[in-house]
């Protein structure tokens, strides 16, 4: 019974975490209703906004939703080097490599974390794991290939290394964010101010301000809510305190689902090889899910 009672608790952190998984899906279909804006002017607005709802939110909580902001110096600045680090080599990626390539190196993040992860005490890699992260990046490969071959352009040599970059930050941080699991997962909403400061910076170091349309103010707002707001939250909570291998076997779900959204939104075009990167996808999850609970796994 006691392991039972230690084992729910991190399943229902696993499912935050592959709900953050579902909720940075939609990014790429809200991110091309934000065309014609800088991209480090679309990733401070969205995170300003996260940033402004989560103050909110915590306004309305009083004296204990302040409370829950405390954090140590560390961990804010794990989270916020992890966000603003993340986004904005991927963005530097996506502008000086070839979109295609870029984004496959990018997905190697899942596999990593699984990689990672088995340096953590107390988190047992197994075999399946890692077979069904694999998988996952066999599949996310294909989606982006469509199975065909890539052509390396050595003048685009940086962002391929942006993207690399991106893909073992990102990684990192979600490894490193179980050595804070006291920290409470609110404490995001800080971190997110910070990364929007930071984006607003670099915009205006580096970009022109382009007037936001009503329509860029929507999707702008939807990213806030979803993708770069409760995604972070859920996905905080699923690192701290769930199985964290598992977790990057699944990541896999956000290449996946991304491109179904962007077909069904009419924004992509259907395509074989995506059927057979579902199945792929399918095996690999169907794989990494049949771990057997560790009650002894923290």
């Amino acid at each position: 019974m006691a392991a039972v009672a230690v084992e729910r608790p991190q399943r229902r952190a696993t499912l935050a975490g592959v709900c953050a998984v579902v909720l940075w899906a939609a990014l790429a279909l809200l991110t091309t209703f934000t065309q014609g804006l800088p991209p480090f002017q679309v990733l401070a607005l969205g995170f300003g906004i996260a940033g402004l709802l989560g103050t909110l939110h915590t306004a309305l909580r009083g004296a204990a939703g302040w409370q829950a902001w405390r954090a140590p110096p560390s961990a804010l600045a794990l989270a916020i080097a992890g966000l603003f680090g993340y986004h904005a080599l991927y963005f530097y990626a996506l502008k000086h490599a070839p979109a295609l390539e870029a984004n496959l190196i990018n997905y190697l993040w899942p596999l990593l974390i699984v990689l990672f992860c088995g340096l953590l005490p107390g988190v047992r890699l197994r075999g399946n794991h890692l077979f069904g992260a694999l998988l996952g990046l066999a599949a996310a490969a294909l989606l982006v290939t469509r199975g065909q071959g890539i052509d390396i352009d050595p003048s685009a040599l940086p962002g391929y290394l942006a993207a690399l970059g991106a893909a073992v930050v990102w990684a990192a941080y979600s490894v490193l964010n179980r050595r804070h699991a006291e920290v409470p997962s609110t404490a995001i909403i800080p971190a997110c101010i910070g990364v929007a400061v930071l984006g607003g910076i670099a915009h205006f170091s580096l970009e022109q301000t382009v007037a936001p349309s009503a329509g860029h103010w929507l999707a702008l707002l939807a990213m806030g809510v979803g993708p770069v707001g409760a995604a972070f939250f859920l996905w905080d909570h699923g690192t701290k305190r769930g199985d964290i291998a598992l977790l990057g076997s699944l990541s896999y779900l956000a290449p996946l689902l991304s491109t179904l959204l962007l077909v069904l939104a009419g924004r992509a075009q259907p395509h074989w090889i995506q059927a057979v990167a579902i199945a792929l996808l399918m095996l690999g999850a169907w794989i990494s899910l049949r771990s057997t609970p560790d009650p002894a796994r923290t």
